[in-house]
């Protein structure tokens, strides 16, 4: 550490190189590092425990586990929605704790206090993210289970003709090594409870990420003929002015549209309409001094020469994004879902609030929500902090009707399963399909009491892909929507492990 201390010379301190030591790469060489940290390398430590078998049984779990949650960072947001520094400390203290509660009850398996001391405390007390803290109980689960011990115990089956992944054989320290030694150098990504479709997941997470890096380094200056920087960005300015339309005029459409008891849609209406009014402001009023700056009828400011190279770059600009929907977009993608969602609300102003709703086009998909349940809870003179949804998912895809209540949604995307039109429920992806369309949609709100109950996977539902999110001055996060029930016959757990969720918008 280079934390000052009054027993340590400050210049040592000062001059000294610093060093940092990085998990290693791979399961294999994860678990290698683990069994060689004290104190599980202590010969002495490793078998001083009063019910052996199950130490060293569960010891190797443990470790199997920490090698697991620090892999499945690899994977971007579909394996954590934060990337936690998992250390070797937090594997130190669970082993240390694992030795005093067999040693303190021989005759049984304390599996519930060890369950929420490593999985809650020591691991979990560094994850800030409810669905993250969801993960790492059902990881963990899995390897300080009931069945942990037995004979049969088996980390991971594979489906196809690829090796078990099997707790070690009874022996010592070094037979624990050997076993090790012995696991495939490449695990497959369902060792880490993922589908197949995760490592090309992780690959173009690594491609785009090296690509951008590579951009940083590229200049702007034309060459070889090519247009200038000047010229592009001008003719890209000119493009996009002539497609965002002018704002709205609010105060004209709430004539039309008036904050009514029992329709609590039109102040929904207006409340995107004066939020889309900012972002149209900032993005014609940047383009405008753009197009002064390049003709030299302007001072280009800091903010102004960022946005000026993002447009030249194809990216969406910092100065937008700050009056912006979240949104990961490139900037030719983002352009067309903007002018498709002013589309959307302009068509909603024409003809009347639409009879299915494009639950990805709003701004704030919080306020929608809440005012489908503000019109119920107002119809049948229900307290609206007693309401939840029910979701449901009519056969009929074409809808000509509103619902009596609730309302019909779509455009929300699939990642990590699938939706099975035969069985009606989700399923595995199909190969190399990373995304697909969520079916018509039915949020239908309810007293949480009464809430319907069938085999589901409480689906997390984010506005982006990179799922983390801060808290907003609403109290919402900026990221995550809510939590929607997803028919399925298949335990959650294994769908928690696939990091399924849903997304309002892909990257392109």
């Amino acid at each position: 550490t280079s934390y000052p201390s009054a027993k340590f010379p400050v210049a040592i301190l000062q001059n000294g190189v610093k060093m940092t030591n990085e998990a290693p790469k791979g399961l294999r060489a994860n678990m290698t590092g683990s069994y060689y940290m004290d104190p599980i390398s202590n010969e002495e430590f490793f078998t001083s425990c009063t019910n052996g078998p199950a130490f060293k049984r569960l010891c190797f779990n443990l470790c199997f586990f920490h090698a697991v949650c620090q892999e499945r960072r690899l994977y971007g947001p579909l394996g954590w929605n934060i990337a936690y520094e998992f250390t070797e400390n937090d594997l130190r203290i669970s082993v240390m704790q694992l030795v005093m509660f067999l040693d303190e009850y021989p005759h049984e398996l304390p599996l519930k206090a060890l369950n929420y001391l490593t999985g809650e405390c020591n691991y979990g007390g560094r994850v800030t993210e409810g669905m993250d803290r969801r993960l790492i109980a059902v990881l963990l689960s899995a390897y300080y289970g009931d069945d942990s011990c037995n004979d049969d115990f088996t980390l991971f089956d594979p489906d196809d003709d690829s090796p078990k992944y099997l707790p070690p054989p009874p022996g010592d320290y070094e037979a624990h090594l050997e076993h090790i030694a012995s696991l495939p150098l490449v695990s497959p990504p369902g060792v880490f409870g993922f589908n197949d479709n995760a490592s090309l997941t992780k690959e173009m997470g690594e491609t785009y990420t090296m690509m951008t890096e590579l951009l940083s380094t590229v200049g702007v200056s034309g060459g070889g003929g090519g247009q200038s920087a000047e010229v592009v960005v001008g003719e890209i300015a000119r493009d996009v002015l002539n497609r965002i339309p002018s704002p709205w005029n609010v105060a004209k459409v709430q004539l039309k549209y008036p904050t009514l008891y029992e329709e609590s849609m039109n102040t929904v209406l207006v409340q995107e309409l004066t939020r889309f009014n900012g972002l149209i402001k900032s993005i014609r009023g940047s383009l405008h001094d753009i197009q002064k700056a390049v003709k030299g009828l302007l001072l280009m400011s800091a903010d102004l020469e960022g946005c000026f190279f993002q447009i030249f770059n194809g990216l969406t600009p910092d100065m937008w994004l700050k009056h912006s929907y979240p949104s990961l977009k490139p900037l030719g993608g983002y352009v067309n879902d903007l002018v498709e969602r002013l589309k959307f609300f302009q068509t909603w102003i024409d003809e009347g609030a639409p009879v299915i709703f494009w639950f990805s086009g709003i701004y704030f998909q919080q306020a929608f929500t809440t005012g489908a349940s503000q019109n119920f809870a107002r119809r049948y003179q229900i307290p609206i902090d007693t309401l939840g949804f029910d979701f449901f998912y009519p056969k009929e895809q074409e809808q000509f009707a509103k619902p009596k209540d609730g309302v019909f949604t779509h455009g929300v995307f699939f990642e990590a399963c699938k939706w099975d039109w035969d069985a009606w429920e989700i399923a595995e992806s199909d190969p190399k399909v990373l995304y697909v369309g969520v079916p018509l949609l039915h949020l239908m709100p309810c007293e949480k009491v009464n809430a319907s109950e069938f085999p589901h996977y409480d689906c997390p539902c984010y506005k982006v892909s990179t799922r983390k999110g801060v808290l907003s001055t609403t109290g919402h996060s900026t990221n995550f929507v809510m939590s929607i029930k997803i028919p399925s016959n298949v335990a959650k757990e294994h769908w928690i492990k696939r990091g399924v969720a849903m997304l309002t918008s892909l990257d392109t």
